[in-house]
């Protein structure tokens, strides 16, 4: 089980990625904004730049699976913390929530996993 403070929940490490983390970036509009009659946008941004990490692990063993069940079985909200997208070497703090999780059992018998996938959204 590799463990590494690149990414964590309240201070706990998640486990180190074996597979993508998908970074994307989202202005928030308010509900005032909106499209007029004639189809122009009026744009009133409440928040930019609102972040969401997709996590993927790929292959799990049963003790890696239950390590990332025990983190994933968080508050509503928790402080996350990553690397700075621009200088990795330094870690940034935001508070955050799960939106969802999944993985695929794949095989009972030998007590592997594969496809871990989950969502942390900045609050």
């Amino acid at each position: 089980m590799k463990i590494s403070n690149l990414y964590q929940i309240n201070g706990v490490p998640l486990l180190t990625p074996d597979a993508d983390v998908v970074m994307n970036w989202e202005d928030l509009d308010s509900q005032d904004a909106g499209r007029d009659e004639s189809g122009y946008m009026h744009r009133m941004v409440a928040r930019h730049k609102v972040c969401t990490w997709e996590f993927n692990y790929s292959h799990l063993t049963q003790q890696e699976y239950s390590y990332m069940l025990g983190i994933l079985n968080c508050p509503e909200t928790f402080w996350f913390t990553y690397p700075d997208p621009e200088d990795p070497n330094y870690r940034q703090e935001t508070e955050a929530y799960l939106s969802r999780y999944g993985i695929t059992w794949h095989n009972a018998k030998t007590g592997h996993y594969r496809n871990l996938k989950f969502s942390i959204i900045e609050c």
